[in-house]
């Protein structure tokens, strides 16, 4: 096998692939990528779960395969001197990487014995600019649940539906849903949940352009393909929480709060909690005034914002964290935030449409804190 390259192509595909490689210590081969050679080359990582494929162009002298390292390749690559390289592997599995006065010798591993990666069968897809299904992951991501006994809830549900496409996550605490209108068929109809790990991954090597990514959903698998690369994930298996019955029916007070006004309030109150410290911050609704405070043991904090006249008084807790993420999440400068009682979830909605809505589950409030 023998080819040479563009550095950066080559780098750009150890790179992206590799956020599949399988965990250190699993086996030589795991740790390692897989090069394929033929008219083009085609770089992949494969832990079980997930798969990632990209492709790209090379002057190709001698076809074949082999299995490198993807750590010692990725710095390799990274540190060469030209714009160029070369790799060479013999028949007894000697790798030749060069580039410049450069040259590294490594011993590869047998490509047959690459574990077999998941076929998905693409009959059936949609598509979708790649920046927007990024905002999608990004905006829902942060709610997905990390209870191992609950797996449905370890990933976000996908749905497809009279042309709306939609992304909803849950841990038990809190609700992430986002919702665009796309130009497929009103027939198309699809609904499956991925991991949260692959999304994660997902997001990282998205392009953030209008680039079309395309959607492959099957039973087990579903194959996300873009900008000449492939990344197949496997499904999560159930049925998902009925999200729907989770948001209330109706909330008397809303009021329309400047989101950077009460990121910065919550974020100052909450200086005084900790990963050891994790007392809720205490959020009164009093006329046209919010008033936040938290008290833990090393002290107590407060601060309050000029709100428009909620017309009401109610006092309710957060876990800083789960509040803060949700308002981040929020796309625009304002927002509708929706309360009911102290001990009825919050939920923060845009001011026109309903692109996305974000739940936030109260924490009953002790005398103190």
């Amino acid at each position: 096998m023998r080819f040479t390259c563009e550095k950066s192509a080559l780098n750009e595909a150890v790179s992206v692939c590799s956020h599949a490689v399988g965990a250190k210590g699993t086996s030589p081969v795991m740790e390692g990528l897989l090069l394929e050679v033929t008219n083009s080359v085609t770089v992949s990582g494969f832990n079980y779960k997930t798969a990632i494929q990209k492709t790209f162009p090379a002057e190709v002298a001698e076809m074949g395969s082999v299995v490198l390292n993807a750590r010692i390749l990725s710095d390799i690559v990274r540190r060469l001197p030209s714009d160029s390289v070369e790799i060479t592997v013999d028949d007894r599995l000697m790798a030749t990487i060069r580039g410049g006065a450069s040259e590294f010798n490594l011993i590869a591993s047998d490509p047959q014995e690459f574990p077999e990666m998941p076929s998905v069968d693409q009959a059936e897809c949609f598509s979708l600019p790649s920046s927007l299904l990024r905002e999608m992951i990004s905006g829902t991501l942060f709610a997905v649940g990390e209870n191992e006994n609950k797996p449905i809830i370890t990933g976000s549900l996908i749905e497809i539906d009279s042309r709306t496409f939609r992304m909803v996550s849950v841990d038990g605490y809190r609700l992430a849903v986002r919702q665009e209108e796309l130009e497929i068929g009103e027939e198309e109809k699809f609904s499956f949940v991925v991991p949260g790990e692959s999304l994660k991954e997902l997001y990282r090597i998205l392009p953030d352009e209008d680039s079309m990514c395309t959607v492959y959903p099957q039973k087990k698998h579903a194959l996300f393909a873009f900008d000449n690369t492939r990344m197949t994930t496997r499904l999560l298996e159930g049925e998902f929480l009925n999200w729907r019955a989770a948001i209330p029916a109706e909330q008397p007070i809303n009021i329309e709060l400047d989101r950077s006004e009460i990121i910065s309030a919550v974020e100052r109150v909450s200086l005084i909690i900790s990963e050891r410290l994790k007392n809720p911050v205490r959020c009164n609704f009093d006329g046209n005034r919010l008033k936040l405070s938290c008290t833990t043991a090393l002290g107590r904090s407060y601060d309050e914002c000029v709100i428009p006249d909620c017309g009401a008084q109610v006092e309710i807790g957060f876990n800083n964290r789960y509040l803060l993420d949700a308002l981040r999440a929020c796309q625009d400068d304002t927002f509708i935030l929706g309360l009911k009682s102290g001990l009825s979830p919050c939920t923060m909605r845009p001011v026109e449409g309903n692109k996305y809505i974000y739940l936030v589950l109260p924490v009953r409030l002790k005398a103190g804190e």
